[in-house]
């Protein structure tokens, strides 16, 4: 009975790409900013080799890596999660979906706050956090909604709790995905509901993300076809619209996930269980905080052994990423076209060097192989 677990570390890049400069993010490496803090250690993933992949020469790897190691190329044109995550799952976008560094057009707004009953606030690129700082006091004024972006393909909706409820908010964002296609079909439209009083807003947990459908084949989908499991674990559902998922859960955060994970290790499945692992991106990588995410990855390190203490003989556990998120990148604090890391481990699996791949597919492809299961889907199987 054989098993994936896919770990997805959400933004936790290598180094910029060689066209990164198109992107505005020449420079960026998201892992080398965070072990900046003081509180980095991650001496697992070193001895899987990490550490010992192209392009990291900022630090010394290990003579005899444990793992399968490589540097990932991202082959679709953008640097965001829904992209990042089809990619990943073989899906490669040569359009990059639209964003809207100016705002979102007048009919677009117009038609939904003529859906919703409520007119519109802000309607610009900005901080989740800072938004409503600006905004909150006015949105519980007069009822409006939050609506902004960011450098990414999205549609956020923030409403206070006690304004909007929350089921509410959902059904307002459900009213904007159906709104939001053609040329306006954004990645993901988000609820961001917050709470709080006058200067001490606070976002909560109960965000939501209505994603695009696929708008191919990916690998969930061959394995649900085959009929085996595909578990999602975190924001994975979202990002595929609940497409090819046989079962799901969502988490609070990253230890909720690390402990979801080792559950499923402890059930009888075949096929995939795929996790994101969300606080290194929503966290600190968009809060340029290098402390919390250098913390971050040291808790995820300390359970690592524990994971793989519980892999069985079968087992196949890739850990990797979807884009970068420097906490060090001053300049912005948006996601950044990066290189990602992979590593491949399981006990039948010998330890190899990958080099550099051509695209994130190289991963559902190894995963569809793994599995023997075939797919109509991209990419090339590293095994």
């Amino acid at each position: 009975m054989k098993r994936v677990f896919l770990i997805v570390l959400d933004s936790v890049g290598i180094g910029a790409m060689e066209d990164a400069a198109d992107f505005g993010d020449a420079g960026t490496n998201t892992l080398r900013s965070a072990a900046k803090g003081t509180c980095f250690h991650m001496p697992n993933m070193k001895q899987l080799g990490l550490f010992n992949i192209d392009g990291i020469d900022w630090t010394d790897g290990v003579k005899e890596p444990r793992a399968v190691y490589g540097r990932m190329k991202e082959a679709s044109r953008g640097k965001d999660t829904t992209i990042g995550h089809w990619e990943i799952a073989g899906l490669i976008s040569r359009k990059p979906l639209p964003v809207y560094p100016e705002g979102f057009p007048e009919e677009v707004l117009n038609a939904f706050s003529e859906m919703t009953g409520r007119g519109v606030l802000c309607n610009k690129p900005y901080s989740g956090t800072e938004v409503i700082k600006d905004y909150g006091d006015e949105h519980v004024k007069t009822g409006k909604l939050i609506v902004y972006t960011s450098a990414d393909s999205v549609f956020q909706i923030a409403a206070h709790e006690d304004v909007v409820p929350v089921e509410t908010l959902y059904e307002y964002c459900r009213m904007a995905r159906k709104l939001l296609s053609g040329e306006h079909s954004v990645g993901r439209v988000i609820a961001r509901p917050f709470i709080g009083q006058s200067g001490n807003y606070q976002r909560t947990p109960k965000r939501h993300d209505f994603s695009l459908e696929p708008p191919g084949e990916t690998m969930l989908d061959a394995i649900k076809r085959a009929g085996k499991e595909v578990i999602g674990v975190g924001k994975i559902k979202d990002i595929f619209a609940g497409r090819g998922i046989t079962s799901y859960v969502y988490t609070k955060g990253n230890e909720e996930g690390i402990e979801r994970t080792l559950q499923y290790l402890d059930q009888e499945f075949e096929g995939l269980c795929f996790i994101n692992l969300v606080d290194y991106d929503m966290l600190y990588g968009h809060r340029n905080d290098i402390e919390g995410y250098a913390r971050a990855l040291s808790e995820f390190d300390d359970a690592l052994p524990f994971i793989l203490a519980k892999l069985r003989e079968d087992d196949l556990l890739m850990i990797t990423a979807d884009h970068g998120c420097d906490p060090g990148y001053i300049v912005s604090t948006d996601h950044s076209r990066e290189y990602t890391p992979l590593i491949l481990y399981g006990k039948s699996i010998k330890p190899a060097n990958l080099g550099t791949r051509d695209t994130f597919a190289d991963i559902g492809a190894t995963v569809l192989e793994f599995l023997e299961i075939k797919g109509d889907i991209a990419g090339k199987s590293v095994l």
